[in-house]
């Protein structure tokens, strides 16, 4: 039996919308991940924690607040200090063109944008995130 991929979903900082979090966890469960949500206002260090001692294989982060530049990249070196550095991180919310050049040079393998469709996203993480032997 393959073993499934696993996904921590989190919401980094002091952002109070979720639904978005939570319809995308929604659909990599149906879609047949090992999904974990963390809930709202996770520290970078939290979600690390959290992504450690689950043993996932991916993290998708939700954020609305504009805070994506500093949170996102604080989760990629909160992992790598954890010794997760080969957690692969990947993210959405409001988050600007211009910015995903920035977010992809911190350690951001996938950046997704309002209106993206799930079938991509769940795409996306099937095509990037294997399992840990």
């Amino acid at each position: 039996m393959s073993q499934k991929v696993r996904i921590l979903v989190a919401k980094p900082g002091l952002d109070g919308h979720d639904r978005g979090a939570k319809v995308v966890a929604r659909a990599l469960r149906d879609a047949g991940f090992e999904v974990i949500y963390t809930g709202l206002h996770q520290t970078p260090e939290m979600i690390a924690a959290a992504a450690v001692q689950e043993d996932v294989d991916a993290v998708g982060l939700s954020i609305m607040s504009g805070a994506h530049n500093t949170l996102f990249p604080a989760v990629v070196d909160a992992l790598r200090a954890k010794g997760a550095g080969d957690v692969k991180v990947f993210g959405g919310g409001i988050i600007p063109d211009e910015d995903f050049a920035r977010l992809r040079d911190a350690g951001v393998s996938g950046i997704f944008t309002p209106g993206t469709p799930l079938a991509e996203i769940i795409q996306w993480v099937t095509a990037h995130v294997t399992p840990a032997a």
